[in-house]
């Protein structure tokens, strides 16, 4: 029988534990024999001060009329504190040196592993979809629907799998633009105004967001989420992925809240009609909250809501008869309108930025260990 069914099983290398573990009873040892050691000391001056030593013994030497003991032709113990203390420490030095020896061997890395653990991590592989959120070309979920749509191609071969697994080192390209994973993250704060289409290109030549944030940043951004043409406000683009996943994905629940002004007032029963919840084409919607915006305007509406369906505020309305006149974004998340004119921008702080990336992180862990 050949012995290669067997190779692995020989000259093993030790895992990291075993060989912990391996030295953790080395060192016992070594503290065993060095407690052993004292304690016969111990004991032997204990029989010196109870008298039991004063007969011959060929082990301890014999002692004089006076009780003095006399060297014995076989005794090997130390004569001094000082000669104790030395063969311990020896002992001790030489067990240390054997398990320095013993890592150094055991622990040391190839130069040539050194070399390419930087080519390993860039290697390292993940989702089409993802890899397409990294690099700055829209959010992971409108990624996995280019791929989908068969708008990606992978080292020349077209994809339509968005769990298919890529690494830097492939050639990916979308639409027939190569990309790649950005470095540098951006994240921009917009308040969008009318007239303006939430998407990075258009193929009709009508304005985007991008021409509002033009010459913001040289890495390509994207906006998270969608606002209609007509519809203004609070709207983040970052080149940022998993933050774009975070806000966007129905799991973490992120909060939207709209100031919606419509053609007629809204009556007490048509407003807790909406609260309690309607069905309409795709299904069951119900607002977290919804209640009037102007105490004395009945036809202005605050409400807030969670869903990502598309154009699911003005639908709610639409469904009751309502025409919408004006519909604002008045908060996405964590973040506001407030100090960002209409039409202006401004980049995230440092302190924004921490909150975004661990937003609503425990609720949504809550809710995972629930189902």
């Amino acid at each position: 029988m050949s012995k290669k069914s067997f190779e692995k099983f020989i000259n093993k290398a030790e895992s990291g534990a075993k060989k912990k573990e391996r030295i953790r009873q080395e060192k016992k040892q070594v503290r065993a024999e060095k407690n052993a050691y004292f304690e016969e000391q111990k004991r032997l001056a204990r029989e010196r001060r109870n008298g039991s030593g004063n007969q011959p013994s060929a082990v301890s030497g014999q002692r004089s009329a006076k009780g003095k003991k006399q060297p014995g032709a076989n005794d090997q113990r130390p004569e001094n504190r000082k000669q104790q203390l030395a063969i311990k420490q020896s002992t001790v030095n030489e067990k240390r040196l054997s398990f320095k020896n013993q890592r150094s061997t055991t622990e040391a890395v190839p130069k040539s592993q050194i070399s390419n653990l930087k080519s390993e991590i860039s290697n390292a592989e993940m989702p089409l979809n993802k890899f397409i959120a990294w690099s700055g070309v829209c959010a992971r979920r409108e990624a996995a629907d280019l791929v989908k749509a068969g708008k990606v191609t992978v080292n020349g071969k077209l994809v339509t799998e968005p769990p298919f697994r890529v690494s830097q080192a492939d050639i990916i390209k979308v639409n027939g633009k190569k990309i790649s994973l950005q470095k540098n993250l951006v994240y921009i704060l917009l308040n969008k105004p009318k007239d303006y289409i939430t998407t990075t290109d258009d193929p009709e030549g009508r304005k985007t967001v991008m021409d509002l944030v033009k010459g913001a940043t040289t890495e390509r951004v994207f906006p998270v989420g969608r606002l209609d043409r007509n519809t203004t406000g609070v709207l983040l683009l970052t080149n940022d992925g998993e933050v774009a996943q975070r806000l966007t994905h129905p799991k973490y629940e992120v909060k939207k809240i709209y100031e919606v002004r419509l053609d007629k007032p809204v009556t007490k029963q048509q407003l807790d009609t909406i609260a309690g919840g309607i069905t309409l084409e795709d299904g069951f919607i119900q607002p977290d909250s919804v209640a009037y915006a102007d105490a004395k305007d009945k036809s202005v509406i605050g409400i807030e809501i969670h869903s990502g369906k598309n154009r699911i505020v003005r639908r709610i309305f639409e469904h009751l008869g309502f025409d919408v006149r004006n519909l604002d974004r008045v908060m996405y998340g964590i973040f506001t309108k407030k100090n960002v004119d209409r039409g202006k921008w401004r980049f995230l702080s440092e302190k924004e930025i921490r909150l975004l990336k661990h937003l609503n992180t425990s609720f949504s862990n809550k809710k995972s260990q629930h189902q």
